[in-house]
């Protein structure tokens, strides 16, 4: 078989394009194919109308699949046709898309270890190809994913802040969390990050939103309310962020109980059991299990802290909405009364946000898809030593985690 067609059946090139030329150089190992047509008529780009050659635009080159070891680069002069209507235009070519510099086949293997490595540094090494270009095939990639998304009712989502550098930079994030998607990303944190979210959906879209989980960020809850019809009946919040805040308060009242015991005698139970005041009930380490057990017969402050946290998480097994909010009464009156400050403060703000805490009793929804995104998107910031440039980042969110169609058809 000659090269030409054995390059073109490798190729797959459909008439009337064919190989017209094939050079290999051994010292720099490369295949350089120069492309051709027969004569034909062309499809205009815009309408689909079928017209002559007007002309060729200058010679351009794609950079394809390696043959063995070798670079594979291939050429070609692009017809171009006058439309009656589009004017002047390039045809469309079948091995790459528009205004590309690789063929779709090399595309899709960029794409592929791009994806595989988390870095751009890491794919440019295997493939021989520059930061630019990589770049440039992850920001066409998702361009070309958010141009196809589909538009789909969203029943549930979750709303969180990622930081993006250090001083308080941070970039907003909307999830899908039936199909863990990253849906939405926006620099920022405040109402106005979020609500274009909301003002991007349609009506539908809206209307089929039946809850939203988030931290208790009231920027974030503004823009709820305001971006949804149903916004105050769809805002649950989540419940391990409302555990971490009585978490902070059972630490806190063991750091104070601490000081005090040694300063007044001078020594103190809780020397090395920070980490034990932290675990669950259920999570306690076995070999802690019998110090932890006598710790909190010795009537400590911090033992009483321990216990109404815990007993909060009850709370979330409840089903009927009545009855948690009996509950959770009767639980905040024992947190006023325990006379632990710090406790008496998170009561106090789970209290000013009780109705959104009780909506998961119906809905059942929390953030721990988001953080779990979340974790992904920080290994991919680790990885990449960062990022300077806001938009880059936004671009790696969702090349990595938006769920997108990025392979060129």
């Amino acid at each position: 078989m000659q090269d030409t067609k054995l390059f073109e059946t490798i190729l797959g090139l459909p008439p009337p394009w064919h190989v017209g030329q094939v050079t290999l150089d051994p010292t720099t190992q490369r295949v350089d194919l120069w492309l051709a047509h027969d004569e034909t008529r062309w499809r205009c780009p815009e309408c689909e109308s079928e017209l002559g050659c007007w002309d060729h635009a200058e010679e351009r080159t794609w950079r394809h699949l390696d043959t063995c070891q070798f670079q594979t680069y291939l050429h070609a002069r692009i017809p171009r046709v006058q439309c009656p209507t589009h004017g002047v235009k390039q045809v469309i070519v079948p091995w790459a898309e528009p205004r590309g510099r690789f063929t779709a086949l090399m595309e899709r293997l960029v794409i592929d270890v791009i994806h595989q490595c988390s870095t751009l540094t890491g794919a440019c090494r295997i493939l021989r190809i520059s930061w630019d270009e990589a770049w440039g095939v992850m920001d066409r990639a998702v361009t070309r994913g958010q141009r196809r998304k589909a538009v789909r009712p969203m029943r549930h989502l979750g709303v969180d802040e990622k930081a993006f550098r250090k001083g308080h930079r941070y970039h907003t994030l909307v999830c899908d969390l039936d199909r863990a998607t990253v849906e939405f990303v926006a620099p920022g944190r405040g109402a106005e990050a979020l609500a274009p979210f909301f003002h991007g959906l349609t009506d539908a879209q809206r209307a089929a939103v039946e809850a939203v989980a988030m931290d208790m960020w009231d920027p974030y809850i503004l823009a709820t309310r305001q971006g949804l019809p149903q916004g105050d009946d769809c805002i649950v919040f989540d419940r391990f962020h409302a555990m971490c805040h009585l978490t902070t308060a059972v630490d806190q009242v063991r750091k104070r109980e601490h000081t005090d015991l040694l300063q007044t005698t001078g020594t103190s139970p809780l020397k090395r059991t920070k980490y034990l005041w932290l675990y669950s009930a259920e999570r306690v380490p076995i070999e802690h299990t019998a110090q932890f057990a006598v710790l909190r017969r010795q009537h400590l402050k911090v033992a009483r802290a321990w216990a109404i946290k815990e007993q909060l998480r009850h709370l979330w097994d409840y089903r009927q909405p009545h009855a948690a909010r009996r509950f959770f009464q009767r639980w905040y009156g024992w947190a006023r009364r325990s006379q632990l400050e710090p406790i008496r403060r998170a009561a106090a703000t789970l209290r000013r946000y009780q109705d959104g805490l009780l909506r998961y009793v119906r809905h059942r929804v929390t953030n721990g898809v988001v953080e779990g995104l979340n974790s992904k998107i920080m290994s991919i910031k680790r990885k990449a030593c960062g990022f300077r440039n806001p938009d880059h980042f936004t671009t790696a969110i969702y090349f990595h985690c938006g769920g997108l169609d990025l392979y060129p058809r």
